[in-house]
């Protein structure tokens, strides 16, 4: 008569990852398609001040004119000519983007109204001016 050997199954005792990674998924995807992109200026200027400046929402798309009339938009400086085709390109994107330019209290006025001119060329309506709330600047 042969004796069987009773050999225990190797069971493997653990945590499994599969539903937690499942759910880890869901949350990177989750925040990708809530997440607000801004298209920043990259750069700093000294905004005027308005008395009657109002607080709203920053827009999604950053545009700024320094001083000198260099025009910057997503952190590299750009030429006039070039905005509206960004803009246009942008708001085929997402179209309910809106636009802010920061201006520099010392940059000409010319520049901003063509600046702004461009963007509204491009497709995107809503343009506003940025400006501290406040006193005199």
């Amino acid at each position: 008569m042969q004796s069987r050997r009773h050999t225990p199954e190797t069971e493997e005792h653990g945590i499994d990852l599969a539903p937690m990674l499942d759910f880890v998924l869901n949350l990177l995807i989750f925040f990708i398609i809530t997440t607000s992109f801004i298209k920043e200026s990259g750069i700093t200027v000294f905004k005027p001040s308005a008395l009657t400046a109002e607080n709203r929402e920053s827009g999604n798309i950053l545009i700024a004119i320094r001083e000198n009339g260099e025009v910057w938009m997503d952190r590299r400086q750009v030429d006039i000519r070039e905005i509206r085709t960004m803009i246009e390109r942008l708001h085929i994107e997402r179209p309910d983007d809106t636009v802010v330019v920061v201006a520099d209290k010392e940059s000409h006025a010319g520049v901003v109204a063509d600046v702004m001119d461009e963007v509204r060329q491009g497709g995107i309506k809503d343009v506003s001016i940025a400006a501290d709330p406040g006193g005199e600047g």
